[in-house]
């Protein structure tokens, strides 16, 4: 048997998703929220693992490479012209969409992050707005 732990993360970001159809292939940010929940047998404390771990090295991750940031595919053409600009920029696989976020902490940033805690990441809600989310979860 085994219990999960999750912990919220939040962070400010702009955002476009390169070649969407609507107004979202324009430049514009958010507010967003993980729900990162990690899964493992209790330690003799009875925790999955200290929330101030999840935090400090998740949380530590996201506040270095994505807060206050720009997220954007590394296809998208505005890529060249905001390096240039000097800013803070990240650059995903994929478009920065929630699913593709919440992917991409599930199956990247968690785990290498996470190495050597014995924890295993289950899943990861990322809210976009307060009314949409995206889940990932492990099989």
């Amino acid at each position: 048997m085994s219990t999960t732990a999750t912990r919220i993360i939040e962070w400010d970001a702009g955002h476009r998703v390169y070649k969407h159809e609507g107004k979202c292939a324009h430049i514009h940010g958010h507010r967003y929220r993980a729900e990162i929940t990690a899964q493992a047998e209790l330690d003799d404390i009875g925790r999955v693992i200290d929330f101030g771990v999840l935090k400090e090295r998740v949380g530590g991750w996201i506040d270095t490479h994505w807060d206050h940031g720009m997220l954007l595919s590394a296809s998208d053409h505005l890529v060249q012209t905001w390096g240039r600009l000097g800013h803070k920029c990240f650059l995903l696989p994929n478009n920065p969409t929630a699913e593709n976020i919440a992917t991409f902490i599930g199956e990247q940033v968690a785990p290498e992050c996470l190495e050597g805690t014995g924890v295993n990441i289950v899943a990861v809600r990322v809210w976009e707005t307060p009314n949409c989310y995206a889940d990932w979860r492990t099989e």
